[in-house]
């Protein structure tokens, strides 16, 4: 990853992990709070692959086990967002040829974080994370994931493919 890319990448999720901390947490939406950081990590992944997909989603992750209001342990975020970075960044090739796979690509990825993020919970022991709760967490967290995808994951994937095409023109140049 050169540098540019990698400041790219540190500002968008620095962005998306303020606005999420900050904008939509306090607005208390009814069973869960929209994941701008899940959102940036699946668009980075389908443009730079599963690799690329974990590291983001590692620091996106870690970020927002470190940002207040975090709670529980450290890790858990960087752990499932590494997974969710793995599984988009494996379904680049097929999401290339679609309109509509990267919004469902979203889908599972939103599920796959709500449940792998309270299954951690669980497992350490979390006094918040409650069999009901994760029930009411799951659609509402996949319907306000789905809703904003249109409006972040063109945007990200757009820049980072810009961003691709503008170091690999300038790399030829030299």
């Amino acid at each position: 990853m050169t540098l540019g890319r990698g400041l790219l990448v540190a500002v968008l999720l620095a962005t998306a992990v303020v606005l999420q901390t900050a904008v939509l947490a306090p607005l208390r939406l009814p069973g869960a709070t929209p994941d701008l950081v899940l959102l940036v990590v699946v668009a980075l992944a389908l443009v730079q692959g599963p690799t690329a997909g974990m590291v983001t989603g590692f620091a996106g992750g870690l970020l927002l086990d470190t940002v207040p209001p975090a709670s529980g342990a450290l890790g858990r975020w960087a752990l499932v967002l590494c997974l969710v970075g793995l599984l988009a960044g494996r379904l680049r090739d097929a999401a290339e040829r679609s309109v509509f796979l990267p919004i469902v690509i979203v889908a599972g990825c939103s599920v796959l974080a709500t449940v792998g993020y309270a299954a951690t919970g669980l497992l350490l022991g979390d006094p918040g994370v409650t069999a009901s709760g994760v029930v009411s967490a799951v659609p509402a967290a996949m319907l306000y994931d789905v809703l904003l995808s249109p409006f972040v994951v063109p945007v990200v994937m757009l820049l980072a493919r810009r961003f691709e095409v503008s170091t690999t023109y300038a790399r030829g140049r030299r």
